[in-house]
């Protein structure tokens, strides 16, 4: 009986982008402005309810207002590669002689030799030429096609994930420990956050962890800050 020859498949960090971005974009995000909208008020004496209710008004209009970011850009994203797809496919249909030559100087200019990219080129535009021109000339590939719904929910998602923690202690922490509590927790979870990140991307966790929190500790600084100066007197 003939042993069957063992496939090598790799796992590139690219295949995550569709994904990654949109989720620790969001995430990092619910957890920041949220935390920081939590500080500010806190900050600012309100009552607990008032501090319950901003945390909750943050959570779902910056998720929803994530997804329909992130929808419209990634759309816009789709739109201008389609248009490309449709002007390659017309290319293709009436000069595909031009066509082909275009892809073989591609191929010349990665490398290969003038016989050997022409070769390379008929063999791919006798199997997929739009796929083919798609990939090698205009850098679209399958992995990094742009999905607009799965960046609105995931980006949604994830807000309402990151968000949802500053919301937890804002309702059972007292108003006086809950800057602190608020900060401190907060910057923990975006230093996991930053560093889990950087790891799913290859990337150094130290420096995924340091920048992430930095900018978190800033924008939470900055709204304690306001809401101390313009905020009430009980």
């Amino acid at each position: 009986m003939q042993a069957r020859s063992g496939i090598h498949r790799e796992h590139h960090r690219t295949s995550r982008t569709a994904w990654l971005r949109a989720a620790v974009l969001g995430a990092n995000d619910g957890l920041i402005s949220t935390a920081s909208l939590v500080v500010g008020v806190a900050a600012a004496q309100a009552a607990p309810g008032s501090i319950l209710l901003a945390a909750s008004a943050g959570l779902v209009a910056g998720a929803f207002s994530m997804a329909a970011g992130e929808y419209v850009s990634v759309s816009s994203q789709a739109d201008s590669e389609q248009a490309d797809l449709a002007r390659e496919k017309q290319e293709l249909a009436t000069d595909p002689v031009k066509e082909r030559a275009e892809l073989a100087a591609i191929y010349v200019g990665r490398g290969l030799t003038p016989g050997l990219a022409e070769q390379v080129a008929d063999q791919f535009t006798a199997h997929d030429p739009l796929a083919a021109h798609a990939r090698d000339e205009l850098g679209i590939s399958e992995i990094t096609r742009a999905r607009p719904l799965t960046a609105a929910f995931t980006s949604a998602a994830a807000f309402a994930l990151g968000a949802v923690v500053p919301l937890i202690l804002a309702a059972v922490v007292p108003v006086g420990l809950l800057p602190p509590v608020v900060i401190v927790s907060s910057l923990g979870l975006l230093a996991c956050l930053g560093a889990a990140a950087a790891r799913l991307g290859g990337a150094s966790i130290w420096t995924g962890a340091i920048r992430v929190t930095l900018w978190g500790a800033v924008a939470m600084g900055c709204t304690a800050l306001v809401g101390a100066l313009f905020g009430a007197t009980p």
